[in-house]
């Protein structure tokens, strides 16, 4: 079984949009959508929910009033100013970090499972798909990333499937690391800005770190084609292949609206481009041929 993960150096390139692509185009695959702290992959794929699953991030420290004898101690160690004057504990502040547990001389607190989220098990026109969301104001989100991995290869075993594509988080913090461990290729898709362009470098920064293989994918690349040859020489020069380039163009704004992707939505050069590139991806997990 293979695992590909689609991801961005930073928000907005059009990862889901692509990776909206791939999924109409991919053979015996399950879907998911990694990008918990803003999945919008159902928004094109309109999943079909089968099963919900509670998600407890951080913990939660909960006083017991009848044993709290008002020493104020909690108060003076948290760091996080959770507790106030009356020392009742704020959910939305608490860290989790118990060090009011632990310095509290009547054991008057203690650390209880917070529900900070859902993960779904749902059905697309595409095959079965694992997405997630997290709880406004709350943490952990590499937690619920690890969380949907784990169902998701589970989905693919149970299932025959022999590819997880996974729409990753932007960024390279923690969900990130947590979406790409041990994937079998991540696909960076990034853009011709100097934003696009620093954060692609972070991005393999962080695959190569991990000794994940990565190519790239340029989006929106006639927006400055001098900066689109600086990233392609910048990905020579790095060993890293360039699958491909996407014109601007608002066919991809008005598919989504209809809740179809790029392949579906009629002719279109983003649909073409797209075939293309999962051509090669296809090539690269199954055909022993490695991105460099």
């Amino acid at each position: 079984m293979k695992e590909i993960c689609v991801i961005s150096g930073k928000g907005g390139t059009g990862k889901t949009t692509l990776t909206a692509a791939f999924a109409s185009l991919a053979k015996n695959a399950v879907l998911a959508d990694c990008d918990v702290d803003a999945a919008d992959l159902h928004l094109i794929l309109s999943p079909d929910f089968k099963e919900k699953k509670d998600f407890y991030g951080l913990e939660l420290a909960v006083r017991d009033q009848d044993k709290c004898i008002d020493c104020g101690i909690c108060r003076e160690r948290c760091r996080f100013d959770a507790i106030d004057e009356e020392f009742n504990i704020h959910a939305e502040n608490c860290e989790g970090c118990a060090v009011c547990e632990l310095v509290c001389p009547v054991d008057a607190i203690t650390m209880r499972e917070r529900l900070s989220g859902d993960a779904f098990i749902s059905d697309t026109r595409f095959g079965p798909m694992v997405h997630a969301a997290l709880y406004p104001g709350e943490e952990a989100s590499g937690k619920l990333v690890a969380m949907v991995r784990e169902m998701g290869r589970n989905m693919a075993e149970q299932r025959g499937k022999d590819l997880v594509l996974i729409d990753g988080p932007p960024g390279i913090g923690c969900p990130v690391i947590a979406a790409i461990s041990g994937v079998s290729m991540v696909l960076i898709v990034t853009e011709p800005t100097l934003s696009g362009m620093h954060d692609l470098e972070r991005v393999l920064g962080v695959a190569k770190h991990f000794g994940i293989p990565a190519a790239v994918v340029v989006n929106k690349a006639d927006i400055n084609p001098d900066n689109t040859m600086k990233i392609r020489e910048f990905c020579a020069e790095s060993g890293i292949k360039v699958l491909g380039e996407l014109p601007y163009d608002d066919v991809a704004t008005k598919a989504m609206i209809e809740e179809k992707t790029l392949v579906e939505y009629g002719d279109n050069p983003l649909a073409e481009i797209s075939r293309d590139i999962w051509k090669q991806v296809e090539v690269m997990l199954f055909d022993g041929e490695g991105p460099s």
